[in-house]
């Protein structure tokens, strides 16, 4: 059986996707954005307004809060690490799990999860209507106003916008082959020969896949997270999460699902470990965290704009 999954991840690796750079932005409606700004920084979507978009994706730091788990309302923990918010408009879908298949779903998820922000959306909808600020400017973007449709439209619409472009792995893939040094461009090379580049490829270096964790040794996950299997229910999809974005990984530390690795390098030796069944050395380690730390991109120019 170890022999046909070599097998199979040396087929995948083979057809792999290429990495291609970030672009310097994608299509958005920029009201609809600036006004998801507002919202993604407004504690008042939470039910008690204590807590906003923003309390666990930090916008200026790496998109997401740096905690194994977060809090919510009421100091509610939720027990699955926060995965930055930066590029999930590359992702195939949302959250670890899947659940939510794209940026609109993915926003009434945590507006209502009652360990986050625990609101009602109607309820949501009145308290916003009691802001003159907030009338103005949905009235101006959409013909019904403020809605729930539109609430979740206009947050969407600005984590499209948050996008982290010109990193130096960027740059040299956009032909700036001096973009990386030695120890950099060593590291790459080792990226692609340990195997690493079968499931962190395309444009986001992940997200575009779900994988066992655990496929060449069993993992131990002490929250007892089944991952995709909670969405689908199928016995196959236990132990499935998507595979995380790469991009900006320097900033987000913890790592996994569970928040479990607490530095890049457990990170890297786990997961090449877990995964691939192999035991990297520390010179390895080390090139792959150089080559990593060079996928840490601009802030998004959305956010250089007055909030």
């Amino acid at each position: 059986m170890r022999y046909i999954i070599y097998l199979l991840f040396w087929i995948s690796l083979a057809t792999a996707q290429l990495i291609t750079p970030i672009p310097q932005e994608i299509a958005h409606d920029k009201e609809k954005a600036l006004l998801g700004k507002k919202l993604f920084f407004d504690k008042r979507l939470s039910r008690d307004n204590t807590i906003s978009c923003s309390s666990c994706h930090k916008l200026y730091e790496g998109g997401d809060d740096n905690r194994r788990f977060s809090v919510g309302i009421d100091n509610r923990i939720v027990n699955v690490n926060t995965p930055t918010v930066f590029n999930v408009a590359f992702n195939i879908v949302q959250f670890w799990d899947g659940r939510a298949v794209d940026l609109k779903e993915q926003v009434f998820e945590v507006l209502q999860n009652p360990k986050k922000m625990d609101n009602d959306l109607n309820k949501l909808v009145e308290k916003l209507k009691q802001i003159k600020a907030y009338n103005r400017m949905f009235n101006f973007i959409y013909p019904d106003g403020i809605t729930v449709n539109n609430i979740a439209d206009a947050i969407s619409e600005f984590e499209k916008t948050l996008i982290t472009p010109n990193s130096k792995f960027d740059r040299y893939l956009n032909g700036e082959k001096d973009a990386l040094n030695k120890d950099e461009l060593k590291g790459y090379e080792l990226f692609k020969s340990y195997g690493c580049i079968s499931c962190h490829n395309g444009v986001n270096i992940g997200g575009n896949l779900f994988q066992k964790l655990g496929v060449m040794k069993p993992y131990i996950d002490h929250t007892n997270n089944l991952g995709r299997y909670n969405v689908t229910k199928n016995e196959d999809d236990k132990q499935y999460f998507k595979v995380p974005s790469l991009r900006n990984v320097a900033l987000t530390a913890p790592y996994f699902h569970d928040g479990s690795q607490k530095t890049l390098e457990e990170a890297i030796k786990n997961v090449i470990i877990y995964q691939l069944g192999r035991v990297p050395n520390v010179d390895d380690i080390n090139y792959l965290k150089t080559f990593l730390h060079s996928l840490t991109g601009e802030m998004p120019s959305i956010l250089k704009e007055a909030k």
